[in-house]
């Protein structure tokens, strides 16, 4: 279901289309635990379908409609204009190295000691 089908619709009509998902995701879970499921992807769009009710269910019950999604203008690029650059901080501080934790493998001191003599 699109959210504007669910915006057209009333805050009871949209109660009554939860309780029905509801529903049907309860019989999808036991499906799936029965291994009767074929159409994994429903239990996906169920859950979602769900919170997109509930969500614009409870829009309409605080009265806050929502505001309609408005696109930036695209900036129009002219002849010979270049973005620019942002420069990186000279003063950025690089991090110390990390040093190992780990404890030193003893067969390797046994060979440095070795060499050594």
């Amino acid at each position: 279901m699109k959210a504007s089908d669910a915006r057209a619709m009333t805050v009871d009509q949209l109660d009554d289309e939860v309780l029905k998902l509801k529903k049907e995701q309860f019989n999808l879970r036991f499906q799936r635990a029965t291994g009767q499921l074929e159409n994994t992807s429903r239990v996906r769009v169920v859950r979602r379908d769900i919170a997109r009710i509930l969500t614009i269910a409870r829009q309409k019950r605080a009265g806050d409609e929502p505001k309609l999604a408005t696109t930036k203008p695209k900036q129009v690029k002219t002849e010979g204009s270049k973005p620019a650059r942002v420069k990186a901080k000279a003063t950025a501080k690089r991090r110390a190295p990390v040093k190992s934790r780990s404890k030193p493998n003893p067969k390797n001191r046994a060979k440095a000691k070795k060499s050594k003599k």
